[in-house]
Protein backbone atom coordinates (compact mmCIF):
# COMPACT_ATOMS: atom_id res chain seq x y z
CA UNK A 1 0.00 0.00 0.00
CA UNK A 2 1.18 3.55 -0.46
CA UNK A 3 -0.27 6.41 1.38
CA UNK A 4 -4.19 5.83 1.40
CA UNK A 5 -4.29 4.19 -2.00
CA UNK A 6 -4.90 0.45 -1.83
CA UNK A 7 -2.97 -1.36 -5.09
CA UNK A 8 -5.78 -3.55 -6.94
CA UNK A 9 -5.27 -7.26 -7.31
CA UNK A 10 -5.58 -8.33 -10.89
CA UNK A 11 -8.74 -9.89 -10.29
CA UNK A 12 -9.84 -6.73 -8.71
CA UNK A 13 -9.04 -4.72 -11.76
CA UNK A 14 -10.53 -6.82 -14.10
CA UNK A 15 -13.82 -6.93 -12.09
CA UNK A 16 -14.08 -3.26 -11.98
CA UNK A 17 -12.58 -2.75 -15.55
CA UNK A 18 -15.53 -5.60 -16.52
CA UNK A 19 -18.29 -3.34 -14.58
CA UNK A 20 -17.14 -0.59 -16.13
CA UNK A 21 -17.01 -1.30 -19.70
CA UNK A 22 -18.29 -4.69 -20.49
CA UNK A 23 -21.30 -5.16 -17.73
CA UNK A 24 -24.36 -5.35 -19.77
CA UNK A 25 -22.58 -5.49 -23.34
CA UNK A 26 -24.46 -7.87 -25.93
CA UNK A 27 -22.38 -10.84 -26.65
CA UNK A 28 -22.94 -10.25 -30.06
CA UNK A 29 -21.52 -6.70 -29.56
CA UNK A 30 -18.70 -7.97 -27.72
CA UNK A 31 -17.96 -10.56 -31.07
CA UNK A 32 -18.00 -7.44 -32.99
CA UNK A 33 -15.53 -5.48 -31.43
CA UNK A 34 -13.52 -8.10 -30.71
CA UNK A 35 -13.95 -8.59 -34.32
CA UNK A 36 -12.73 -5.13 -35.15
CA UNK A 37 -9.46 -5.64 -33.02
CA UNK A 38 -8.72 -8.64 -35.27
CA UNK A 39 -9.22 -7.23 -38.43
CA UNK A 40 -7.59 -3.90 -37.36
CA UNK A 41 -5.72 -3.69 -40.44
CA UNK A 42 -8.34 -4.24 -43.17
CA UNK A 43 -10.42 -0.10 -42.46
CA UNK A 44 -13.50 -1.38 -43.82
CA UNK A 45 -13.61 -4.46 -42.46
CA UNK A 46 -12.69 -3.26 -39.06
CA UNK A 47 -15.02 -0.10 -39.28
CA UNK A 48 -18.35 -2.14 -40.62
CA UNK A 49 -17.88 -4.65 -37.19
CA UNK A 50 -17.01 -0.90 -35.07
CA UNK A 51 -20.80 0.02 -36.61
CA UNK A 52 -22.39 -3.03 -35.75
CA UNK A 53 -21.42 -3.11 -32.45
CA UNK A 54 -23.36 0.53 -32.08
CA UNK A 55 -26.22 -0.88 -33.57
CA UNK A 56 -26.18 -3.71 -31.65
CA UNK A 57 -25.09 -1.59 -28.03
CA UNK A 58 -25.53 2.09 -29.25
CA UNK A 59 -25.16 3.32 -25.59
CA UNK A 60 -22.49 1.02 -24.20
CA UNK A 61 -19.55 3.24 -23.09
CA UNK A 62 -17.16 -0.54 -24.37
CA UNK A 63 -18.16 0.56 -27.78
CA UNK A 64 -17.03 3.90 -27.46
CA UNK A 65 -13.84 3.04 -25.91
CA UNK A 66 -13.47 0.59 -29.33
CA UNK A 67 -14.49 3.11 -31.69
CA UNK A 68 -12.20 5.76 -29.99
CA UNK A 69 -9.20 3.50 -29.52
CA UNK A 70 -9.48 2.42 -33.27
CA UNK A 71 -9.18 6.30 -34.77
CA UNK A 72 -6.65 7.14 -32.41
CA UNK A 73 -4.66 4.51 -33.29
CA UNK A 74 -5.56 4.85 -36.61
CA UNK A 75 -3.89 8.40 -36.57
CA UNK A 76 -7.47 9.53 -37.32
CA UNK A 77 -7.52 12.26 -34.41
CA UNK A 78 -10.32 14.65 -35.55
CA UNK A 79 -12.75 10.99 -35.65
CA UNK A 80 -11.45 10.18 -32.14
CA UNK A 81 -12.22 13.76 -30.56
CA UNK A 82 -15.73 13.37 -32.03
CA UNK A 83 -16.08 10.18 -29.62
CA UNK A 84 -14.13 12.03 -26.47
CA UNK A 85 -16.87 14.27 -27.14
CA UNK A 86 -19.77 11.71 -27.24
CA UNK A 87 -18.11 10.06 -24.07
CA UNK A 88 -17.56 12.98 -22.14
CA UNK A 89 -21.37 13.74 -23.04
CA UNK A 90 -22.29 10.52 -21.62
CA UNK A 91 -20.41 10.35 -18.44
CA UNK A 92 -21.80 14.03 -17.60
CA UNK A 93 -24.87 12.04 -17.62
CA UNK A 94 -24.36 9.30 -15.86
CA UNK A 95 -22.64 11.05 -13.29
CA UNK A 96 -25.30 13.40 -12.72
CA UNK A 97 -23.26 16.19 -13.78
CA UNK A 98 -23.44 19.40 -16.00
CA UNK A 99 -23.23 18.75 -19.15
CA UNK A 100 -20.65 21.42 -19.96
CA UNK A 101 -17.09 20.63 -18.25
CA UNK A 102 -15.83 23.71 -17.46
CA UNK A 103 -18.97 24.01 -14.50
CA UNK A 104 -18.04 20.78 -13.02
CA UNK A 105 -16.99 21.08 -9.63
CA UNK A 106 -14.79 18.81 -7.17
CA UNK A 107 -18.08 17.90 -5.05
CA UNK A 108 -20.02 17.25 -7.93
CA UNK A 109 -18.64 13.44 -7.78
CA UNK A 110 -16.68 11.37 -6.01
CA UNK A 111 -13.55 12.54 -8.34
CA UNK A 112 -10.90 11.23 -5.60
CA UNK A 113 -11.96 7.59 -5.31
CA UNK A 114 -10.41 5.06 -7.21
CA UNK A 115 -13.38 2.73 -6.86
CA UNK A 116 -15.61 5.33 -8.21
CA UNK A 117 -15.48 4.10 -11.68
CA UNK A 118 -18.10 6.58 -13.32
CA UNK A 119 -16.25 9.48 -11.52
CA UNK A 120 -12.67 8.27 -12.63
CA UNK A 121 -13.65 7.51 -16.11
CA UNK A 122 -14.96 11.07 -16.53
CA UNK A 123 -11.72 12.47 -15.59
CA UNK A 124 -10.50 9.51 -18.16
CA UNK A 125 -12.41 11.29 -20.64
CA UNK A 126 -11.78 14.83 -19.85
CA UNK A 127 -7.80 14.18 -20.19
CA UNK A 128 -8.42 12.39 -23.36
CA UNK A 129 -10.92 15.16 -24.83
CA UNK A 130 -7.93 18.21 -23.77
CA UNK A 131 -5.21 15.79 -24.82
CA UNK A 132 -6.71 15.53 -28.28
CA UNK A 133 -7.49 19.19 -28.38
CA UNK A 134 -3.21 20.06 -27.80
CA UNK A 135 -2.50 17.14 -30.63
CA UNK A 136 -5.21 19.03 -32.96
CA UNK A 137 -3.54 22.55 -32.71
CA UNK A 138 -6.24 23.40 -29.67
CA UNK A 139 -4.05 24.33 -27.47
CA UNK A 140 -6.57 26.87 -24.98
CA UNK A 141 -8.69 24.19 -25.29
CA UNK A 142 -6.51 21.10 -24.39
CA UNK A 143 -4.98 23.56 -21.51
CA UNK A 144 -8.43 24.89 -20.23
CA UNK A 145 -9.65 20.93 -20.18
CA UNK A 146 -6.51 19.40 -18.63
CA UNK A 147 -6.53 22.32 -16.11
CA UNK A 148 -10.34 21.50 -14.99
CA UNK A 149 -9.02 17.71 -15.04
CA UNK A 150 -6.44 18.69 -12.68
CA UNK A 151 -9.07 21.04 -10.32
CA UNK A 152 -10.91 17.64 -9.95
CA UNK A 153 -8.15 15.28 -9.59
CA UNK A 154 -5.50 17.58 -7.40
CA UNK A 155 -3.29 14.30 -6.37
CA UNK A 156 -2.77 14.04 -10.39
CA UNK A 157 -3.52 10.30 -10.02
CA UNK A 158 -4.27 10.24 -14.04
CA UNK A 159 -0.97 12.07 -14.75
CA UNK A 160 -2.79 15.79 -15.94
CA UNK A 161 0.39 17.46 -15.07
CA UNK A 162 3.03 15.83 -17.14
CA UNK A 163 0.81 16.94 -20.10
CA UNK A 164 0.63 20.56 -19.20
CA UNK A 165 4.00 20.47 -18.72
CA UNK A 166 4.52 18.84 -22.49
CA UNK A 167 1.97 22.16 -23.47
CA UNK A 168 3.87 24.67 -21.39
CA UNK A 169 7.34 23.74 -22.50
CA UNK A 170 6.41 23.59 -26.61
CA UNK A 171 8.13 26.25 -28.75
CA UNK A 172 11.02 26.37 -25.99
CA UNK A 173 14.45 25.38 -26.59
CA UNK A 174 15.85 22.51 -24.64
CA UNK A 175 18.09 24.55 -22.25
CA UNK A 176 15.03 26.47 -21.57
Amino acid sequence: MSGNRRLLSAAEADTLERACLGGGLPQEAERHLCLAGLNYHEDSVAEAHLRQARVLAPDHIGVYIGLYRYYFYKGQLSRALQIAEVCLEKSARDNGLAADWRRVRPGDAAFGSYEAVLPRFYLFTLKAYGYLQMRLGNLDEGHAALAKMLELDPSDKLGGTTLLRVLERMGLDDDD
